[in-house]
């Protein structure tokens, strides 16, 4: 054995393993926001939160792009124990200031390693405990740390790179390509021609925040896509601010409006949704005008809702392209030239800097090597329970959000179940709990994480492949429907078949 390799392992052996009860991965919104709920429901637990980037925020901080901010009201994007007192629409510093208050006010700090890149997660049956292999990025020091239970709040999308289509003649290109995700410190678009490729919440936010500053932009798409409009603000919160109603008392009812609403509207583009879409295209036409052609431009081949509809507060990405700031192309990508991108059609547009808002790679479960009793983990041969938990993964969560609700208040609710489900094991003397089909579930069809046919975004369609498995009934799926699982996820019998305990 050489020199090297016995200072290695005397390394290994001498490293201190720290354990706790709970690990949490990721301190973005849904690691805050369960690390809070842990520390309130179960106080005495001991918590870590690994965050493999520099500071709190998720999405919010890796987002860097001019204007980035919510396509979700604050209200109930927002956590329901903390009160938003700002716009409904929130710039990403507007959240981040959220954040770190909640973390203050919380004492949550502590319980924070940034910059720790967990490489592995290994299940041990006999001990009941994960270990986890981790790195110090700012150090390259290699941490391990046992935990009874894991809380899984990264996200589903890779937050070191975007997804890029590769076209055609990219390399030809003589000025930027850039994505949203990683958008340079360096970057100035100031009297350049920039074409902006995507019609998603990013490329609706970005268009109007540049387009006083670029010489042109134009937001190039393949398909059109859903908006709805509005002001940015609640009339209700602000009369009920004029009466001096406390701020809590503000934030839950304006939450439960809002809420109320967004159920109807959900449920009419369901019932309805020739109407809707009548009346989705018909505020678009109210701002352009007549004469504009909304027809081709932005009226999608789907019906609402089987995509993420952006809110455009006040209408700005439409009023730029009223004024001529900005431009709407329907068409397909031929190829890129070194001066821009050849169309379909023919036609060239002209740029200095193209601006790929093409959406995410999708990430399940962190880029982590999991292990269970030695086996690597085959997450897509799972059943997914309520897409919280995982047949034949035990002792961990999965916070995955809402796409047709704000994402945060099914961090709310996941919260609250891991939180009984842990006192409840602990009531039991259980050391392990994991999911399993019941005798009656053994011949339900196994199907796609998500129906297509109901919500069917690009980044989940493209990846499907990587994710669990749902059945036909409710306890094996991942339902979108926020009010029907505000009742059903507080009402679950954790005694049920489905939980297996020892």
């Amino acid at each position: 054995m050489n020199v090297a390799a016995a200072r290695s392992i005397s390394e290994s052996a001498s490293r201190t393993i720290e354990h706790f009860d709970v690990l949490i991965v990721g301190a973005g919104i849904s690691g805050i926001g369960s690390a809070y709920h842990l520390s309130t429901q179960l106080p005495g637990t001991s918590f870590v939160i690994l965050e493999s980037q520099e500071s709190f925020g998720g999405t919010w901080l890796t987002h860097r792009y001019p204007g980035i901010r919510s396509d979700s009201d604050l209200h109930t994007f927002g956590y329901r124990f903390k009160p938003w007192v700002g716009p409904p629409i929130a710039t990403a510093a507007e959240i981040l200031s959220y954040m770190g208050d909640v973390i203050a006010e919380n004492d949550l700090a502590g319980h924070i390693r940034y910059q720790h890149q967990i490489a592995s997660a290994s299940w041990s049956s006999e001990r009941k405990l994960w270990t986890i292999e981790a790195v110090n990025t700012a150090c390259g020091e290699s941490t391990t740390i046992t935990a009874n239970f894991l809380w899984m709040c990264q996200g589903y999308y890779r937050h070191a790179e975007g997804y890029t289509p590769e076209w055609p003649g990219m390399k030809d290109f003589k000025g930027r390509i850039v994505h949203p995700q990683r958008w340079p410190d360096d970057l100035d678009v100031s009297g350049k021609q920039v074409v902006v490729i995507g019609s998603g919440a990013t490329a609706a936010t970005l268009v109007p925040a540049i387009a006083d500053t670029c010489a042109h932009v134009t937001m190039l798409q393949r398909s059109p896509t859903y908006f709805r409009l509005g002001r940015n603000a609640i009339e209700l919160a602000e009369q009920l601010r004029q009466l001096q109603v406390k701020e809590e008392w503000i934030h839950e009812i304006v939450r439960r409006k809002i809420l109320f609403e967004q159920d109807a509207f959900t449920r009419r583009c369901l019932s309805e949704p020739e109407q809707v879409k009548k009346e989705l295209i018909g505020q678009l036409s109210a701002v352009l005008g007549p004469d504009y052609d909304v027809a081709t431009h932005f009226t999608p081949k789907y019906r609402p809702w089987r995509q993420r509809i952006a809110f455009v507060p006040d209408a700005d990405l439409f009023w730029g392209i009223k004024s001529g700031k900005a431009s709407v192309v329907t068409d397909e990508i031929e190829r890129l030239t070194e001066t821009g991108i050849l169309l379909r059609c023919g036609e060239t547009l002209e740029a200095d800097i193209i601006v790929t808002a093409t959406g995410f790679n999708l990430c399940v479960l962190g880029d982590i090597a999991f292990t269970i009793d030695g086996r690597p983990l085959d997450f897509a041969s799972t059943v997914t329970y309520r897409g919280m938990m995982f047949t034949g993964v035990p002792n961990m969560a999965w916070v995955f959000g809402y796409f047709r609700a704000s994402w945060t208040l099914r961090t709310d609710l996941v919260a609250d179940f891991v939180c009984r489900l842990l006192a409840h094991m602990k009531e039991k003397g259980a050391g392990k709990v994991e999911v399993a089909l019941r005798p009656e579930d053994h011949n339900m069809p196994l199907l796609s994480w998500i129906d297509p046919e109901n919500f069917n975004p690009g980044y989940m369609m493209r990846d499907m492949r990587l994710l669990p498995r749902r059945g036909d009934k409710p306890e094996w799926q991942h339902s979108q429907d926020y009010w029907t699982e505000k009742d059903e996820i507080p009402a679950i019998d954790l005694d049920d078949a489905a939980f297996v305990y020892s």
